[in-house]
């Protein structure tokens, strides 16, 4: 197939470049009103519209920062050279958890901005979700169009090629922090990753051994425990009156001079109320009480020492809370603990609040008049802070804080926490068809939930809505975070339900289509292969899940222009469909659209002559006028009388799919672009070159502007205008 010639280049059709790229359109998009994981609803986001951005990235988001940062005079000279200097550096700070990273970044990110002039830019690396929504809202920061973050949030285009483009190009000089990148593989392999003249990045971590810390240009800066005189300072800034510095030399000293124990202990002696200890009364209960916690390991990490370190903070704080009258702080602290680090929207513990959700099992109970009271205990004590992320009210506590809370819980209640976790979660899950932008926000902040929820209480139920997390981010139409959150999901719910469980099937299925929309056609055309046998050997040819898979492997099968594999496929599912479903289910007219576009590539014109008016009229009877299946079918019809040289029959069915398109997925959707494209390809092929270079110069504007100026479809259009020019010149 050669490039220019390549045979449905306005249809979503697969190029091959230099190096075996494989590049699509996304022409093969999914019908509304179906069901099963592949057919949700129409999964590529409206024009426009991009993963749910943070509220700002011009602001760390770090809840309450020291007052005053101790001690890190000489990392703190370091990183003041670097974004003083010209940029082109990327700094890594690394440490155990609780170290004190972040307020040491809050501090160089005011440096940069007050006294520097620079733009700061403030990004949550904890997951993927969280760091491509930022990273994106960087981009826009910068300059990127509304069409560009659309493409790149719609896995259309390279989001992070996007992003680093306009911070090599922005205007002004920039500092970017990367923060709390414990996970480096959430930053794919250091593409998102870079350095550039025009600003710095620094990056916090606990991990130290990551070789993307090695890269030219990278500097790393280990980052340990305070100095005794500036820690038991710290205690002395946070509880003035509760004692002089050799007492706090001592208090220090037991916390082993972690930052965020110190600063655990320190709140607590400055909010007490009933009682009022000193520093040397604090020492001594901490010298009393039993602090052993079972440390399952963080290699490289420093998680034992830390952990054990903020154990004998925080059940004193909450024994303190308990003698206050809030035993249900330990019960919230317990529950939020079974959560990741990430903020938790409130609007997760409004329903019990409210009434609406009984926590079944918790010792003490969570009432709904007792909640608030124990929230505001664990905030007064730091145990936990409030947020905002994207307009949402968030508690957050320490991810040290929670993985110690969460080992401390004893072995006969965590069934009940792990219960009373998922409750919370599945209520505040959106409802499964939506795709507002608001639909993604809420999914961006509850996804982390769900995966760690998995990871410390692994069982059928928390495996279910791993699972159904899932296929959700993939239905919201962030395809990459959904592909970066399927290997985990897959493996966790395996473990817990064995290789053969429908769930598990059911999240191979999803990774396979996270991988054919992401473009690695090949790789899904094996995994659909292997989820197709398991499931027509459990669950038998005439299941739903099994015509989902053959419709599935037709699809990557057709992008890998094995057209009479791909037709073959397609017609066991439409055939399994129209006798599971009905003739006229949307499973079916979807799958029959993806047949009636391969028909022309196989040259099998009396079939398509035959087949191509009926589909048109039944999905229009059937599903109504606008409905995305429908106007696909128009699509694939009027590109297959083109193709088969039938120019006056595809020309008013063109311009009506192309307004039709523009009417309800905006101008610079991907489908649009390929309607607009076959309109140009139609006018030329009715003699009316002046009209078809018009369109596509138009058009090679557009798609530049949206997936890229270096894109082959960028490319491929310039290509038709100067064809077409030189045959008007000739």
């Amino acid at each position: 197939m050669s490039e220019l010639g390549a045979r449905a280049s306005g249809q979503g059709r697969i190029f091959q470049t230099s190096g075996d790229q494989y590049i699509e359109e996304h022409h093969h998009h999914y019908g509304a009103g179906a069901g099963g994981p592949l057919f949700g609803r129409q999964v590529v986001p409206p024009a426009g519209a991009g993963p749910a951005a943070p509220d700002s990235v011009r602001m760390p988001l770090v809840g309450r920062a020291p007052g005053i940062l101790r001690d890190r005079e000489e990392l703190r000279r370091a990183l003041g050279a670097a974004v003083a200097g010209p940029g082109g550096e990327v700094h890594v700070v690394h440490g155990m958890g609780g170290c004190g990273k972040t307020a040491l970044a809050h501090w160089l990110f005011n440096e940069a901005v007050r006294e520097h002039g620079r733009v700061g830019f403030w990004v949550n690396a904890s997951e993927l979700m969280s760091l491509r929504a930022g990273m994106l809202a960087v981009a826009g920061d910068r300059g990127a169009e509304a069409g560009e973050l659309a493409a790149a949030a719609a896995g259309r285009r390279a989001a992070a090629d996007l992003v680093w483009h306009h911070l090599d190009h922005s205007t002004d000089p920039w500092l970017l922090v990367l923060d709390n990148a414990d996970d480096p593989s959430v930053l794919e392999g250091g593409a998102w990753l870079r350095s550039s003249d025009r600003g710095t990045v620094l990056v916090t971590t606990r991990h130290a051994t990551s070789p993307l810390w090695r890269g030219p240009g990278v500097r790393r800066h280990a980052l340990g425990v305070l100095p005794l005189e500036e820690a038991a300072q710290v205690l002395c800034d946070l509880a003035p009156d509760a004692g002089d510095l050799e007492s706090a030399r001592k208090v220090a000293e037991r916390l082993g001079r972690l930052p965020l124990a110190l600063t655990l202990a320190g709140s607590h002696l400055a909010h007490q109320l009933l009682e009022s200890w000193s520093m040397d009364e604090y020492d001594r209960k901490l010298g009393e009480e039993s602090t052993a916690i079972v440390d399952r390991g963080a290699a490289g990490h420093g998680g034992s020492q830390s952990r054990q370190l903020v154990g004998r903070t925080w059940q004193l704080s909450l024994d303190a809370l308990a003698d206050q009258g809030l035993p249900e702080a330990t019960t919230l602290l317990r529950l939020l603990s079974f959560l990741a680090a990430d903020p938790v929207p409130l609007s997760v513990l409004v329903p019990v609040a409210r009434g609406e959700v009984t926590l079944e099992g918790l010792e003490p109970a969570l009432s709904a008049e007792r909640l608030e009271p124990a929230l505001k205990g664990l905030i007064d004590h730091s145990l936990a802070e409030l947020v905002s992320v994207d307009g949402a009210r968030c508690v957050r506590a320490h991810g040290v804080l929670l993985d110690s809370v969460a080992q401390g819980v004893p072995q006969d209640r965590r069934a009940i926490v792990a219960d009373a976790a998922a409750s919370l979660l599945e209520a505040a899950l959106p409802d499964q068809g939506s795709d507002s932008p608001e639909t993604r926000s809420r999914l961006a902040l509850l996804a982390p939930h769900a995966t760690r929820l998995l990871a410390v209480a692994a069982d059928e139920r928390t495996a279910s809505l791993a699972v159904r997390v899932l296929r959700q981010v993939y239905d919201s139409g962030d395809y990459a975070a959904a592909l970066a959150l399927a290997p985990a999901v897959v493996e966790s719910v395996e473990g817990v339900l064995g290789a053969d469980h429908r769930l598990v099937l059911d999240a191979r299925h999803l990774r396979g289509t996270a991988l054919f929309r992401m473009g690695r056609f090949a790789e899904a055309e094996a995994s659909h292969r292997e989820v197709l046998e398991r499931r027509e050997t459990l669950l038998g040819a005439y299941d739903v899940d099994t015509l989902h898979s053959c419709a599935a492997l037709s699809q990557s099968l057709d992008l890998l222009d094995r057209d009479d594999e791909a037709e073959s496929w397609g017609r066991r599912a439409l055939d399994g469909y129209r006798r599971t479903l009905g003739e006229e289910s949307a499973e079916a007219l979807f799958i029959w659209c993806g047949l009636i576009e391969i028909l022309p590539q196989l040259g099998k014109e009396r079939e398509f002559a035959e087949e191509g008016p009926v589909l048109v009229a039944a999905c229009e009877r059937a599903l109504g006028p606008d409905h995305p299946t429908t106007v696909l079918a128009r699509h694939d019809y009027a590109g297959g009388l083109f193709q088969f040289g039938r120019h006056e029959e595809a020309e008013p069915l063109a311009r009506r799919v192309l307004a039709d398109r523009t009417r309800l997925q905006g101008p610079e959707h991907p489908l649009t672009l390929s309607a607009t494209s076959l309109t140009a390809r139609v006018a030329h092929g009715l003699g009316r070159i002046d009209e078809a270079i018009g369109i596509m110069k138009e058009l090679s504007e557009r798609r530049a502007r949206v997936l890229g100026h270096e894109h082959p479809f960028a490319a491929h259009d310039r290509a038709w205008v100067a064809t077409w020019q030189a045959e008007a010149r000739g």
